[in-house]
């Protein structure tokens, strides 16, 4: 549906920090579903950790946030703004993900008032729950001063 050059007309994210490929399912303003495979190549595998390489569970949460901020700021009124991760509840990691997994980011809107929201954020390995929980952002427009 999305490559990763479509995405990054959406949000602002680059290389290291685009943490999503794909982009497979969107309903916009609504839900969004991303894939994100996992290499060996990752920069945080360096030293997370030297011999046992563990994608780190806040760059998972990151990856779900990007993933909910293509399905809001694809919405026509909030094009050009930044979606700011600005909190989680009741998120729990119950898998690690390691190099050569294909990680499936789930995320659904479910409340938008002016330009604070929240979802929920589902993370899977093959079908295997890998993080989930309820992300909350700020949308935020950056020519505003």
């Amino acid at each position: 549906m999305l490559n990763v050059n479509q995405i990054q007309e959406i949000i602002p994210h680059r290389p290291p920090f685009l943490l999503v490929d794909r982009i497979i399912e969107m309903e916009v303003g609504k839900r969004a579903v991303g894939i994100k495979n996992v290499t060996i190549n990752e920069p945080f595998f360096t030293g997370h950790f030297p011999g046992y390489p563990v994608m780190p569970g806040v760059l998972i949460t990151e990856a779900l946030a990007q993933v909910g901020a293509v399905a809001i700021l694809n919405v026509e009124s909030n094009k050009g703004k930044i979606g700011f991760l600005a909190g989680l509840d009741n998120f729990r990691f119950r898998g690690q993900v390691v190099p050569g997994d294909t990680l499936r980011l789930e995320v659904e809107i479910t409340r938008l008032k002016g330009s604070i929201g929240k979802g929920h954020a589902k993370a899977s390995v093959e079908g295997k729950v890998v993080a989930e929980g309820e992300i909350m952002f700020a949308l935020s427009d950056p020519t505003a001063s």
